[in-house]
């Protein structure tokens, strides 16, 4: 038997005319002046044309600079993300060699604006969804105090009122906070209240960062007020004798009265174990709906609806020295800042849709 010749099946030479298979798969056919002669292709001398070239797609203006664009916004990330590490690593160099200050009173600027109000930034934002009204009665420069309500077992609402002030204010002033002894007593609390600038709760302090033209912060219900039971809320306890009222007189600066909504329902406090209070040194230990009977998840808190206005300010720079020492002026004073505070709170909850939206 003759030999068998054996034709390959990829082999389109010996037919003129034949489909060539495309890039996706499919024939197309040969284009016109490319074809093999009718009988020419059997030879191993055949000449096969090539292809043309194929020219790559122009782009239109509007392509190119949306190319333009995403690169330089990929420029302007990748930047952006060197300056923050490159930030990172120089902050931490300072905190391991040891250059960086603090005031006579512990505040740390750089811990607190790079650090501590990042982390609290997220709740006030996120968890809380803090909404800031009036902030404009603050001043931008000089000394202030700041006197609001407090509520909510634990001291969340003069933290989120810290962040308040700083991000809203156009001058991004900080609050330096009056906080109770019991806070300077607990460890790891102790020193970063001290780095976040709040200090003790009395005179002395209070009157020497107002003269310095700081903005301060005090709540004068204390743990009357923050530890009051969830039937009680929103009803502003004593404000003590006065005595912010006095350490504004002394350093003539204006009080702006402050009305927080949202953070009494953050805990809502249905009992109190007072003798474990007693036991473990604090003026009230707390039973809500889901503390201690969750354990540690009972701890957090209820994410409602914030809302804080600052008031129209209430100036003290007309009164002669001798005012700070009239018993019927402080009370008077302290009265109206009492009632405007109660005031808005009303007005607040009336316009509240919702504890939670």
């Amino acid at each position: 038997m003759a030999d068998a010749k054996v034709i390959p099946f990829d082999d389109d030479r010996a037919r003129p005319g034949a489909q060539r298979p495309g890039r996706n798969g499919r024939r197309r056919p040969a284009p016109a002046g490319q074809g093999t002669p009718h009988g020419a292709g059997d030879g191993p001398d055949a000449e096969v044309s090539p292809l043309p070239a194929r020219r790559a797609p122009e782009r239109d203006g509007d392509a190119q600079d949306a190319v333009e664009d995403h690169e330089r916004a990929s420029d302007g990330t990748a930047g952006q993300w060197e300056r923050r590490i490159a930030g990172g690593l120089a902050f931490l160099r300072r905190r391991i060699t040891g250059e960086y200050q603090v005031d006579e009173f512990g505040y740390d600027a750089e811990l607190t604006e790079q650090v501590l109000m990042s982390l609290l930034r997220p709740l006030y934002e996120k968890y809380f969804r803090v909404e800031v009204k009036g902030v404009e009665n603050i001043p931008s420069e000089g000394g202030a105090l700041l006197v609001a309500n407090h509520s909510g077992t634990l001291p969340l609402d003069g933290l989120m009122m810290q962040v308040a002030v700083h991000d809203n204010h156009p001058a991004g002033r900080h609050l330096r906070l009056l906080a109770a002894d019991l806070v300077f007593m607990l460890p790891v609390v102790n020193e970063l209240a001290r780095k976040a600038g709040h200090t003790l709760a009395c005179a002395e302090d209070a009157e020497q960062l107002l003269r310095r033209g700081e903005i301060v912060g005090v709540m004068p219900e204390g743990f009357k007020g923050i530890g009051k039971p969830f039937s009680e809320r929103y009803k502003l306890q004593r404000f003590g004798r006065g005595g912010f009222v006095s350490t504004a007189l002394r350093a003539g600066v204006p009080i702006v009265p402050c009305s927080i909504v949202g953070a009494e329902e953050i805990y809502p406090m249905i009992g109190n174990a007072r003798t474990l209070a007693r036991l473990l040194g604090f003026p009230y230990f707390p039973l809500t709906p889901t503390f201690p009977w969750l354990g540690p998840l009972g701890a957090v808190p209820l994410p409602t609806k914030w809302t804080i206005q600052f008031g129209e300010p209430i100036p003290t720079d007309g009164y002669p020295p001798e005012a700070a020492e009239d018993p019927m002026l402080m009370f008077n004073l302290t009265d109206q800042v009492r009632e405007q505070i109660q005031h808005t709170l009303y007005k607040l909850l009336v316009q509240r849709r919702s504890v939670f939206f």
